[in-house]
């Protein structure tokens, strides 16, 4: 059998090292239930003792039912990850429910490690993700159809119909984590300072200050 030519092993090394290092890693026996109680920090949860798992902790009705849609953007995302269904824990996967209002956003963000694929339960949408090259990739969806935001990259839906919408995504992470540009910007803890983001978004320190009351948590 002929031997394998440099390229051809260079390019083997890298496909192999590309999947194992993809998504979260890979768990090292059969369950690894998250106990969120413990002080413990490490990559992801300390195990929960085997002999205290049930049912429960790869169980949820989380996103059995629409959220509610009554808020600044018309949009609620329902996490069924880690946090909420325990199990989850080293398995690399999770899932969310995202409800739209008629109108309703939900505002560009990224999954920095995770990527998403929806699936479209009701109504229509218009969504789109950024690459780094500034190329805006879109689609308008309806009922039925699957879209694929990759990871890291900046991505937004947008539910220009008349009615509901909603849509149910899967990640490649138990804890993909969200970044939402708006909230991160000028709403982080301490601020980002003004003169920043005056420059960066070539405006005015008073229309930064104007932008950041947008954000602030509500009281």
């Amino acid at each position: 059998m002929a031997s394998l030519t440099p390229l051809l092993t260079i390019s083997l090394v890298a496909f192999f090292f590309f999947i194992t290092v993809s998504a979260d890693p890979d768990m090292l026996q059969d369950l690894c239930v998250a106990d969120l109680s413990s002080g413990i920090k490490v990559n992801g949860f300390p195990c929960k003792d085997a002999a205290n798992v049930t049912s429960l902790d790869f169980f949820s009705q989380g996103i059995a039912n629409p959220g509610l849609t009554n808020n600044t953007f018309g949009s609620l995302v329902t996490g069924a990850n880690v946090m909420t269904i325990p199990g989850l824990n080293t398995l690399g996967v999770s899932l969310a429910r995202i409800d739209y209002a008629p109108g309703g956003l939900n505002p560009p963000h990224t999954h920095p490690r995770a990527t998403e694929v929806v699936y479209v339960l009701e109504g229509t949408l218009d969504v789109g993700f950024l690459t780094t090259a500034n190329k805006l990739i879109s689609q308008s969806l309806k009922k039925g159809d699957v879209f694929a935001f990759p990871k890291g990259l900046v991505h937004f839906q947008k539910n220009n119909g008349h009615v509901p919408a909603s849509v149910v995504a899967a990640f490649n992470s138990q804890l993909p984590g969200t970044q939402s540009l708006g909230a991160t910007l000028f709403g982080s803890t301490p601020p980002v300072p003004d003169s920043i983001l005056a420059q960066a978004f070539q405006t005015s320190p008073g229309t930064v200050k104007h932008i950041k009351t947008k954000f602030q948590p509500k009281k």
